[in-house]
């Protein structure tokens, strides 16, 4: 991984300045959602993300569909960083790597200890993800008492992560699949591609288009319908040059940054964060799979990457970079502790119409993460005042 002596693109200092934005309003909408759903209006509150539109609740058709639009900016992003990015290179790409995988492994290990052969065991993908707005947002309170390569770091991991998470969604939360809505998607998925590789369309139109033929024949097949963002995200044209604003891949991630940031996540936060504090939430929080949650992305997430990087670095298969010291990837592993969006977004896939265990993951999530971010912060704001 380059040291911090080199100036970061203009596309990374956009899309950091975008995600850390986007923390602090995530924020605000998750207090919103907590507030209301604990006044005397929680109740209707809770009843109009249940009303029917077209077929399909508001809620629904704010995690199928226009998370389907965030998923194909995580698509973009990743495409990227694979080609032009930090992951563009294998000797850069490998710490982050192996920081993600055992972010993932340690997380999910705990998890499965715990909830093993009990109804809740479906929960181990949630302690698996990272939120990459709430952790550059914690990141940008830092400012300069943190190296900007250590900023690099934490996006690739978590873009990786996401990389994992969607994997994770499409492999083991599909309960039924129809094999020939399926089929259908991959072919218009291979059109795209054959527009993009083969008759070098560079308009946007036809891809988006054939997107949304995508996300419903997805929708229908079984499989979850945001995995249609991802596919989308690669069937569109890319240019090596992280700079080249004609690329219809540029030009489409530039066009969704602020939308996703603004108003696709706060509107799922809004929704996904209405979570009612009963009387027993404490009991509820002692449950094991609350436990997972929390002692996963709190404990696991940062002993997972600190330790696979370490053994990682000591075999000699990477190397730290030279501004970075093993203080600043415990940090950094303790930021990745911050589930929130994918993790509720598993929650809600993991224990669908289980209303009650979906209630205490989500109260687990919540706490879970803020406690990782303030650990997170803390410990890097001590590092760098030694620094300075």
């Amino acid at each position: 991984m380059k040291t911090e002596s080199l100036t970061l693109t203009q596309t990374f200092q956009k899309f950091f300045k975008s995600e850390k934005a986007s923390g602090v309003l995530l924020i605000c909408c998750t207090a919103t959602s907590l507030l209301l759903t604990n006044s005397p209006l929680g109740i209707d509150y809770l009843h109009w993300w249940q009303i029917s539109v077209g077929g399909l609740s508001i809620e629904h058709w704010i995690n199928d569909a226009l998370m389907a639009v965030f998923f194909l900016l995580i698509g973009l992003e990743l495409e990227r960083e694979l080609y032009s990015g930090e992951l563009s290179k294998l000797q850069n790409a490998l710490l982050p790597l192996f920081a993600a995988l055992g972010g993932i492994a340690l997380p999910a290990l705990i998890h499965y200890a715990l909830n093993a052969g009990t109804p809740t065991q479906a929960g181990i993908g949630i302690p698996m993800a990272t939120d990459i707005a709430f952790a550059l947002g914690a990141l940008a309170l830092l400012g300069s008492r943190i190296p900007a390569s250590l900023k690099v770091f934490v996006v690739a991991f978590a873009v990786i992560d996401d990389l994992c998470a969607i994997v994770i969604i499409a492999v083991f939360y599909t309960a039924k699949v129809s094999v020939g809505y399926l089929a259908g998607a991959i072919a218009v998925w291979a059109i795209l591609c054959a527009l993009n590789r083969f008759f070098r369309v560079m308009h946007l139109a036809p891809y988006l288009l054939g997107g949304a033929v995508m996300w419903f024949l997805m929708l229908q097949s079984g499989v979850h319908a945001t995995i249609a963002g991802v596919m989308l995200a690669f069937a569109i044209p890319f240019s090596a040059k992280s700079e080249d604003e004609t690329s219809p891949s540029h030009r489409l991630e530039h066009m969704l940054h602020q939308p996703v940031a603004f108003v696709i996540l706060p509107i799922f936060a809004l929704a996904n964060t209405a979570v009612y504090i009963g009387a027993d939430w404490m009991h509820s929080l002692g449950g094991v799979n609350s436990l997972g949650i929390v002692l996963g992305l709190v404990l696991g997430k940062p002993l997972g990457i600190t330790l696979v990087c370490a053994l990682a670095v000591a075999v000699g298969i990477c190397r730290l970079p030279s501004d970075l010291r093993w203080g600043h990837i415990v940090g950094a592993g303790l930021l990745g502790g911050i589930g929130f969006t994918m993790s509720i977004f598993i929650t809600n896939l993991a224990f669908a119409g289980e209303s009650v265990v979906i209630n205490a993951s989500k109260m687990a999530i919540l706490l879970a993460s803020i406690g990782a971010g303030l650990f997170g912060i803390f410990w890097l704001s001590f590092l760098g005042k030694k620094r300075l």
